[in-house]
């Protein structure tokens, strides 16, 4: 067992760098950008600028090789961009971040391993039973973030409604404690509730408001103030599965008719659903009448087509190992990476090959001899990861949300052929972009830019492309960064990091900036 120390996060010092570089206009030109980058470097003299969360004992763990060195333990770095109006970005203002920019350290032991994320076949090398790694893993929601070690459970954002899960409606502007809710090991985030997932297979939940993330994105600050203040009278479509319509400020258990443990989930802006260890599905929240609950059609009973009650999703025939739940869409992978899918379907989202919505789960046609590892979907669109590394993406890429030269609408699942030469190991979405994190640790990303969440400086609105994201060298103590995990949300992301100490001197620092 792991005796950890979680220390009191103080604001880091390169708040101040954060602050000048936001006041550029991050639509001068790239020379100009790239200057003032390096002009605003961190301070590699104050290595203790990002605070550590999280440290296990020095002694903890076996010495293997996956430490780096006998034992040592390991640095791993939360880094976060985009517009973080509400506090989301962890730096304790409202802010902008053009590139990736470091929020928290942690000091983890040899072995720790990532955790499970939403819409991933379950790992064949998981820990065998009585084994107890340090896992580690993010999300991103609409206006706030989430951090887990260990466990324990940080966050920070927006506190409107009671989405952080404090028990009040306070914001928070770096990452915070959770001290309601233990042996965490998955969240999900979603437009304007959140989700968590411990070790024992419990699902808990919080907030909930009737307002679809996708279309929040969409609304003037006005309409979506009027929401939220009818959201704190009203329980949210029933996306908490508490049986009632009430919002919840604390974490709260899901009773569901569920037999065994959950192992896995996904939420959205206003359904979820939660895959059980024997391949049952069950979902519950809003439906409209689309069918993204696959339950049959008209919708629930309950306001906006709701359903407050978590129910088996009898009409798809085999078990299913991993899910995702888009906008107004879910799609679940089998045990043996096949996909069903079922929703709204007015953008292809489907990938069916037409644009008719159905609330019958159904095989997505195309993919015989695939076998897919993971699902992540947007607002409208989704990404594949195959067992050999490659990308497919479908749905709507009106911003280059697919990685294709085009941005039209894809019908059925295409390769995302810039990223043919590389190995994915790990993908995600946004609102309307995307990311993929390659066997090399390099990080890519593209779709929308308008609030900079692709993390490159100087793009236009949309970018149909991949690009890699590069890395500021903040430590001169430190080696490489080698991104492990990415999570996006609707105008921002986040990801892992791993950063071994440098052993050699005289490395080239500026590597990670010279290009973009």
């Amino acid at each position: 067992m792991v005796t950890p120390s979680v220390l009191v996060a103080k604001t880091p010092t390169y708040l101040n760098l954060s602050k000048r570089f936001s006041r550029l206009d991050r639509r001068q030109p790239m020379s100009s950008l790239l200057r003032s980058c390096h002009r605003f470097r961190f301070s590699a003299s104050s290595p203790t600028s990002v605070p550590v969360l999280w440290s296990a004992a020095p002694n903890s763990g076996e010495a293997t090789a996956a430490s780096g060195d006998g034992g040592e333990l390991s640095t791993v770095q939360v880094l976060s961009w985009g517009r973080g109006s509400s506090g989301q970005l962890g730096g304790g203002k409202e802010e902008i971040r053009f590139y990736p920019t470091p929020v928290a350290s942690l000091r983890l032991p040899p072995g720790f391993r990532l955790a499970p994320a939403p819409g991933r076949l379950p790992d064949a090398a998981a820990p065998s039973r009585g084994e107890e790694p340090v896992e580690v893993g993010i999300s991103c929601g609409l206006f706030h973030s989430g951090l887990f070690v260990d466990g324990r459970l940080w966050m920070w954002g927006k506190g409107d409604g009671g989405r952080l899960g404090f028990g009040h409606e306070v914001s928070a502007f770096v990452p915070t404690l959770n001290p309601n809710l233990d042996g965490v090991c998955s969240v999900a985030l979603g437009g304007l509730h959140s989700t968590a997932l411990t070790r024992r297979g419990e699902v808990f939940t919080w907030l909930s408001c009737g307002v679809e993330a996708v279309v929040v994105s969409r609304l003037d600050i006005s309409t979506y103030q009027q929401s939220l203040q009818a959201c704190r009278g009203y329980g949210g479509f029933g996306a908490l599965g508490h049986f009632v319509y009430h919002r919840e400020l604390l974490p709260r258990l899901v009773n569901g008719p569920w037999s065994t443990s959950i192992s896995q989930f996904s939420t959205s802006g206003a359904h979820t659903a939660a895959v059980s260890e024997s391949g049952e599905l069950y979902t519950w929240g809003r439906d409209e009448g689309e069918g993204r609950l696959g339950l049959g059609p008209g919708g629930g009973p309950g306001e906006g087509g709701s359903l407050g009650t978590p129910s088996k999703v009898n009409a798809l025939p085999v078990p299913v190992a991993a899910v995702t739940c888009g906008g107004f869409f879910t799609i679940a992978v089998t045990t043996e990476g096949q996909l069903w899918s079922w929703g709204a379907n007015s953008n292809f989202e489907l990938g069916r090959g037409n644009n008719v919505s159905d609330w019958r789960p159904t095989p997505i046609p195309g993919l015989e001899g695939v076998r897919v590892i993971q699902i992540a979907s947007g607002g409208y669109h989704s990404l594949a990861l195959t067992d050999k590394g490659e990308v497919l993406s479908w749905g709507h890429g009106g911003h280059g949300q697919l990685g294709h030269q085009s941005i039209k609408n894809q019908k059925v699942p295409l390769l995302v052929e810039s990223l043919a030469k590389e190995h994915v190991i790990y993908i995600a979405c946004g609102g309307s972009s995307s990311a993929a994190v390659t066997d090399t640790g390099k990080l890519y990303m593209w779709g929308n830019a308008r609030d900079c969440q692709l993390g490159v400086p100087g793009l236009p609105d949309v970018q149909p492309l991949p690009l890699e994201v590069k890395f500021l060298w903040e430590d001169e103590e430190l080696g490489p960064h080698h991104v492990l995990q990415v999570a996006v949300g609707a105008s921002h992301a986040m990801c892992l990091v791993s950063r071994q100490r440098s052993s050699k001197m005289g490395v080239d620092r500026t590597s990670d900036t010279k290009e973009y």
